[in-house]
């Protein structure tokens, strides 16, 4: 009863104190669990202190040993790295960039590239906000010397149906084993005389400028019709995403980097749980996820926690430029993204284990369920399969019919129940049970991406087609047996 009794005052503000005074000080420095020679200059976890040359060592070997045990990423393949100037991504791009440098012992051996999504406009930045934040990653990029492209959010708005289609994962050859690509990568190196993998990259492009004002107005307009902040973040998270996946795409990119840390994944783990996507924690929150087909998305900084990630960017300088996230009105109850941060963080204040104890339980979730058979069973938003076998089981059905009622009552006014994709309750059986708590909340149709509208009035055709198509043989075989 002592310790909820609230916040700031009361029994339970005297147990913060005692909390932080458990570990006595110590009057000389602690040395290195490693070499035992050097002063530590962290502390990761109870009893694993470093200093900087073997944390650096430490944080360089799980990085390689990460891509090393999974073996995803072939020699030779273009990969892209989604950088959002954060400090994770940020020391991804640094952990790349070592293990290309002529000085490393075992080099990488894939071609890399650099993808900026700008989100400043639904962000609240002004537009001069924007040019120097645009400016910073522009010149972050370009130390790299790897080819980059800075996109904008409002390109989303202008993608093409087929992102919402998963695309062929190969050419229909047997694919050779890692080893024997390693091995011709190796001879094909040895031939070409070594030249070096950055020095076969091209040059950067020319800087993209600010979007259009009415591209940024029907943007703006798209996440004003958002009626909650949880919606909102999935909406960016969604277009984020799909604008990745056509670059990669249109640029011949087999493999996405994202830089998710273990915090970013835990938090990940349980707000998914929250919004209905338990079938889909594996490829969500795992370190591949190949919904997509022919362009593979991997998390190779799932291993690291936030704090391990700030150490290294603070004792090696890693440059970050931070955007700030979208704003919300109520502060008191913000989106479940952001409650359930506080509320891990907060737990890993108290319990150091928190953050890798939920991390560890999903990774021992099966992506299976996430699998779709056909095309007619994959949701048109997150591309995983339909998980609406049991409707009645899983709280689906009184949704569905209350979202009847008020359509029945109240569609005339906002959305006409028509045929075809210009009614609400038409994409219903196109989503998933997450993605139709989400779609609920999106606002009018008329605000959504066209080409999510497109795509999805592609698929009813398509299936009233089929439908008819099997009604017209047994049309024709009743005169026959009369």
């Amino acid at each position: 009863m002592c310790e909820a009794a609230g916040d700031d005052g009361g029994c339970g503000a005297d147990t913060v104190p005692a909390r932080r005074c458990r570990a006595p000080a110590q009057s000389h420095p602690r040395p290195c669990v490693k070499c035992g020679q050097g002063s530590a200059a962290l502390v990761i976890r109870l009893g694993d202190a470093f200093c900087r040359g073997c944390f650096r060592e430490y944080f360089v070997h799980k990085f390689r040993a990460t891509l090393g045990k999974n073996r995803v990423i072939f020699p030779g393949e273009k990969v892209l790295l989604a950088l959002s100037g954060g400090p994770a991504s940020s020391a991804m791009l640094r952990q790349v960039q070592e293990g290309l440098s002529r000085e490393t012992a075992k080099r990488l051996r894939f071609l890399p590239g650099l993808i900026y999504v700008h989100e400043g406009a639904v962000c609240g930045q002004s537009v001069t906000q924007r040019e120097q934040n645009l400016a910073q990653m522009e010149t972050l990029m370009q130390a790299t010397g790897f080819p980059y492209h800075l996109a904008h959010l409002e390109q989303a708005l202008e993608l093409p149906p087929s992102i919402l289609r998963p695309g062929l994962g190969g050419s229909g050859k047997p694919s050779p084993s890692y080893k024997e690509a390693v091995e011709g990568f190796i001879q094909q190196q040895r031939q070409e005389g070594d030249s070096g993998i950055q020095d076969t990259l091209a040059g950067p492009p020319p800087a993209p400028q600010l979007p259009a004002a009415a591209h940024t107005q029907e943007l703006l307009r798209l996440f004003d019709a958002v009626e909650t902040s949880t919606a909102r973040e999935e909406l960016l998270q969604m277009l984020r995403t799909h604008l990745i996946l056509q670059i990669a795409r249109t640029r011949g990119y087999t493999k996405v980097m994202t830089g998710e840390s273990c915090t970013r994944v835990a938090i990940k783990l349980l707000t998914n749980l929250a919004l209905g996507r338990g079938a889909f924690l594996a490829v969500d929150t795992g370190f591949v996820d190949d919904r997509h087909g022919d362009v593979m998305v991997v998390r190779p900084m799932r291993e690291y926690t936030a704090k391990e990630i700030a150490f290294y960017n603070h004792f090696f300088s890693v440059p970050t430029v931070i955007t700030p996230p979208l704003p919300t009105k109520r502060r008191e109850k913000p989106s479940i993204h952001r409650l359930v941060g506080r509320f891990l963080l907060g737990l890993q204040e108290d319990f150091p284990a928190t953050i890798s104890t939920v991390y560890r339980t999903g990774e021992k979730l099966s992506p299976a369920p996430a699998k779709p058979s056909s095309e007619s069973q994959r949701c048109l938003l997150c591309l995983c399969a339909l998980d609406i076998a049991g409707e009645e089981e899983l709280a689906l059905e009184p949704t569905l019919i209350m979202e009847e009622l008020e359509l029945d009552g109240n569609g005339c006014c906002q959305d006409t129940p028509a045929a075809g994709a210009e009614s609400r309750a038409a994409f219903i059986p196109l989503l998933c049970y997450g993605c139709r708590l989400t779609f609920k909340e999106l606002g009018p149709l008329a605000t959504l991406p066209p080409y999510i509208r497109a795509e999805a009035e592609r698929r009813i055709r398509s299936a009233e087609m089929k439908e008819q198509s099997q009604e017209i043989p047994l049309e024709n075989e009743e005169p026959s047996k009369s």
